[in-house]
C-alpha cells in the first residue's frame, strides 16, 4: 500500500499537528517505510503459533488488595471546598 500527500495531510488533520509543505515529502517516505515494514509482517507465516498476552510466560503473583489508610474520609476532606458523598467536588473540565 502506498500513500501520497493528500493522505499525510489527512493524518496530520486527525493528529491535530501542523504539517509545512516542506515536511510533507518527508513524512510521505517515512509513512511509506512504516506501511512496507507492515507489508513484512504479514508475510510472516505465523501458522500454529499461539497469540500471545506477553513476551513473558512467568505468571505474576498477585497481593491481597486490602487498604491500609490511617485517614477517615472526614479528616481527609475537612479542608476541601466542596465534598458530596465523601468525595472532591470539582469544576467540569472539558476541552
Amino acid at each position: 500500500m502506498s500513500i501520497d500527500n493528500s493522505i499525510v495531510r489527512k493524518v496530520g488533520k486527525l493528529a491535530k499537528i501542523k504539517i509545512k509543505e516542506s515536511e510533507e515529502n518527508k513524512l510521505l517516505d517515512e509513512l511509506n517505510n512504516i506501511l512496507g515494514w507492515v507489508d513484512e509482517l504479514k508475510k510472516v507465516d505465523t501458522e500454529g503459533v499461539e497469540p500471545m498476552l506477553s513476551v513473558f510466560n512467568e505468571s505474576m503473583n498477585m497481593r491481597e488488595d486490602k487498604s491500609d489508610s490511617k485517614f477517615s474520609n472526614n479528616l481527609i476532606t475537612k479542608n476541601s471546598p466542596e465534598k458530596k458523598a465523601g468525595f472532591f467536588v470539582v469544576p467540569k473540565v472539558v476541552e
